[in-house]
């Protein structure tokens, strides 16, 4: 299992998802019992669909605590802006179209494109990971090569926007 780096702040979020997940299971729980009040299993289908749900529900709790076990909280004093890297803002001109780009790289839970984070797993992450300030880099998307300078780095950490 392949450890995930999250902030706190991006950990405190998964942790809110599995509570409403577990305060979903009583209800549940209550329509499966209902359904089974009703006589015949073999045809009914409230309770099969029931316990297909709560099959889902506890798919999506196992998954989530896997997620979450696996998780390493990342303080702001570890992040180093030396480079490219986790948790930092890139301020970056594309030397084709001549227009500045900022990204803020971020874990695969926490990405958000409109808002400019990408997971530091993407290609034009991966491309950027250990460049400096000053340096050009050449990454390989699905639209083809980007030829992107290195103009400012920055932490981004636990920011709203």
């Amino acid at each position: 299992m392949s450890t995930n780096y999250l902030t706190r702040k991006g950990y405190e979020k998964l942790a809110e998802q599995l509570k409403e997940l577990r305060a979903e299971q009583p209800e549940v729980r209550d329509r499966i019992a209902s359904a089974r009040e009703q006589g015949d299993l073999s045809e009914n289908a409230e309770y099969h669909a029931a316990r297909e749900e709560m099959s889902m529900l506890m798919y999506k709790i196992g998954k989530l605590e896997e997620k979450m076990t696996a998780c390493r909280i990342v303080e702001e004093e570890e992040i180093d802006t030396t480079s490219v890297r986790f948790f930092t803002k890139v301020t970056l001109l594309d030397l084709k179209t001549k227009k500045e780009k900022v990204y803020k790289l971020v874990s695969a839970e926490e990405m958000d494109f409109a808002k400019g984070k990408i997971s530091i797993q993407s290609p034009l992450a991966k491309g950027l990971i250990g460049k400096k300030v000053g340096e050009t880099a050449e990454v390989e998307v699905p639209a083809g090569t980007l030829k992107l300078k290195v103009l400012a780095i920055e932490k981004y950490f636990d920011q709203e926007d």
